[in-house]
């Protein structure tokens, strides 16, 4: 990996190596989507229990493990944005433990300001994307992704503290160890799949460079509003939409992106997650562009 960083910046090659990355990790995404449901299940917190499994997981992500947040006597880490938010979760089957969890934060009105326009807002230079632009009920914002450390690969490089967790190999197979990398990955899409099934125009987060270019390996290509901040570590304003979302996504994620679609639609119908939103699976296919 430290021999392709190089390659990526000599010019004709680093496309080259670019378009190889982009190629792998679309081929790896078939692979792990064709099994991602046997170990791992996306879900939305429909009830107040789920939403305090839920706030103990950032707890311990947030506050105990990476010290964002002062640790809470109770172990819960809410705030007011958790009252007008949708939660998505990944569970991992065979232990029936919450693995990892995101949010998307809406906005009703002119006091329900996003985090990014409350805390960040200045780091937005380029004012053409703005969210105070648009109307309130159009935007949201991807929030407080957290994954337990036992579900994430060891990430090793030249600087001290990079390691940002470990998997427990002698627990889980290596078939369920190609899954964990794609947590993350699995809880953006289904935090955008929300967004488009309450029929959300604008989605905004703050997240560090290095993981939006990851993201644009596999069609995720989000636009940088400004330059890096600290917030939570090194982070920087981006924006999404739709089209974006969906014209350059790879067939690879396009499948996981549907597999994690009839999940969440069987988790709302089901388990009554509350949205009212009155959208079908296959409906939601259909505007996804993800039906055959």
């Amino acid at each position: 990996m430290k021999h392709l960083k190089k390659l990526q910046k000599i010019p004709v090659i680093g496309g080259l190596v670019n378009i190889a990355i982009s190629h792998l990790a679309n081929s790896d995404a078939n692979s792990i989507s064709s099994h991602f449901s046997q170990f791992l299940r996306p879900e939305l917190a429909n009830t107040e229990e789920l939403k305090r499994e839920i706030y103990r997981l950032r707890h311990q992500v947030y506050c105990s493990e990476l010290k964002f947040e002062a640790e809470k006597p109770d172990g819960i880490e809410a705030d007011n944005f958790d009252e007008h938010s949708v939660h998505c979760f990944v569970r991992h089957v065979a232990t029936n433990r919450m693995a990892g969890t995101v949010r998307l934060i809406t906005s009703a009105n002119q006091e329900q300001l996003l985090p990014i326009e409350k805390f960040c807002s200045h780091s937005i230079t380029d004012k053409e994307f703005a969210p105070w632009l648009f109307p309130r009920q159009d935007v949201c914002e991807i929030s407080r992704l957290a994954v337990l450390s036992d579900f994430r690969r060891r990430q090793v490089d030249q600087f001290a503290g990079a390691a940002t967790g470990a998997i427990n190999i002698k627990s889980y197979s290596e078939t369920e160890l190609r899954c964990f990398p794609y947590i993350a990955i699995c809880l953006y899409l289904a935090a955008a799949s929300t967004a488009f099934r309450t029929d959300k125009k604008h989605a905004y987060v703050m997240m560090e460079p290095r993981l939006a270019r990851s993201m644009a390996f596999i069609g995720i290509k989000f636009k940088q509003l400004g330059e890096p901040i600290e917030y939570h570590g090194r982070r920087a304003p981006y924006y999404i939409n739709r089209e974006m979302f969906l014209s350059e996504l790879s067939p690879g994620y396009r499948k996981l992106l549907a597999s994690i679609e009839r999940e969440l639609a069987y988790s709302e119908k089901n388990r009554g997650a509350g949205l009212g939103i009155g959208v079908t699976s296959q409906q939601n296919a259909v505007m996804l562009g993800l039906a055959h």
